[in-house]
């Protein structure tokens, strides 16, 4: 009998998909990777697995991995798809993947499955990560198979087999949208998101964050210190990344930070409209940002902002296993070696203000920087400065004379 490990989390889609499998002839077993999603009960997610019929099931913890090794990384780079996403969803799928293959390996498995969808981002981002982890594992997909999809044209067909068999569902009434959660963000699409006409904020019943209208009245101060370009305590306290970033979240959270709506575009073609909600990774963008402008050389900064769109793009699409991203992580972590300092942040009503920021690696002079007279920085040498810069531009007036 063929063994398959599945990407499991204990809802409708993973659950026929399950039953499904077994139906095939597959010898299942069930992974729900653990990234700090809320769940009611994990171990009832288990004894469901099992119910239907796994072989095994079992929780893999890998949050402090999702953020001290996938997410802070990202974060160096403070790479944003389109502007705006922080990648969430993104960048902890090839983690997923990573967890499941390596369960894929101690069962002896030949096959890895998943529950994404075939019109989505989600199914590159773990195919990508399973050619190259482990490059001769079959990857089943079933919704991009035709006999799964006539089976289960909808989610009444879906309900209809698990009470055939006995397997557990929610309330069979489809929310107004899907979400995806985990410890960096919650993201919100489909359902009447799909229509743009409708007020994203008002709609979603958000998980992390408070409206900032419902947000105190008064600032709240947050602390941050960095070492390398990677957080390492708040307001004093040195925690685990993934601590640091959950106390972030509940901070963030009650002062109604982090909240996107956007419509971005898919790797696979089109456009689609996400909400999202990251408080905490909002946040240590804003402060890292505020201790790179004391620490980080000029031009090694610009080359850093230009290729940020890649990374972004790199990880959204699911690219995260290659030659070339772990060229650009060696590069990132070499830039950061002087990003080290403490940045204050008031944070009030979904906005992010800096209060003060220092750094012994700081390149700021005040003697240079100031514009009252003296200082070290000579005025007169920036004659030179200016003729040599605009040569170029001389000659080609001269040259070719511009109206004016």
């Amino acid at each position: 009998m063929p063994r398959c490990v599945l990407a499991y989390s204990g809802g409708l889609d993973t659950s026929v998909i399950l039953g499904w499998l077994m139906d095939e002839g597959y010898e299942v077993h069930a992974v729900y990777v653990d990234l700090g999603q809320p769940c009611e009960d994990r171990e009832a997610i288990l004894k469901k697995a099992r119910d239907i019929g796994a072989a095994s099931a079992q929780i893999v913890n890998a949050q402090e991995e999702l953020v001290r090794d996938f997410a802070f990384p990202v974060l160096q780079w403070r790479a944003k798809y389109e502007t705006h996403y922080l990648l969430g969803t993104s960048i902890a799928r090839p983690l997923i993947s990573k967890k499941c293959l390596q369960v894929a390996r101690d069962v002896n498995a030949d096959s890895y499955a998943h529950g994404a969808t075939g019109k989505g981002n989600d199914q590159c981002r773990f195919q990508l990560a399973a050619d190259a982890l482990q490059p001769g594992l079959q990857v089943i997909a079933p919704w991009r198979m035709e006999r799964f999809r006539k089976t289960f044209p909808g989610r009444t067909e879906m309900i209809a087999y698990c009470n055939a068999r006995n397997i557990p569902v929610k309330a069979s009434v489809a929310k107004p949208y899907s979400s995806d959660e985990n410890c960096l963000h919650i993201s919100y699409e489909a359902g009447k998101l799909e229509d743009l006409g409708v007020n994203g904020f008002d709609l979603v019943e958000f998980g992390m964050t408070v409206s900032p209208e419902q947000a105190p009245n008064q600032r709240e101060t947050v602390a941050l210190q960095f070492e390398h370009g990677v957080p390492v305590a708040v307001n004093g306290v040195r925690m685990p990344a993934d601590k640091l970033l959950l106390e972030l979240n509940r901070i963030g959270g009650r002062n109604g930070v982090g909240r996107v709506d956007m419509v971005e575009n898919r790797f696979v073609g089109m456009k689609s409209r996400g909400v999202y909600e990251s408080p905490g990774m909002t946040i240590l963008y804003e402060a890292l940002m505020y201790i790179e402008q004391l620490t980080m050389d000029r031009d090694l900064m610009h080359l850093r902002d230009r290729l940020a769109p890649e990374i972004a793009e790199m990880v959204y699409y699911g690219f995260w296993y290659t030659a070339k991203m772990d060229a650009l992580m060696a590069f990132i972590r070499d830039a950061h070696r002087n990003s080290t300092g403490e940045v204050k942040l008031n944070l009030y009503k979904g906005n992010v203000m800096v209060d003060s920021r220092s750094s012994a690696k700081s390149l700021y002079d005040e003697g240079i920087a100031t514009m009252e007279g003296g200082g070290s920085y000579n005025q007169t040498d920036a004659e030179g400065f200016l003729r040599i810069q605009g040569l170029p531009s001389r000659v080609q007036g001269r040259v070719s004379p511009r109206a004016f």
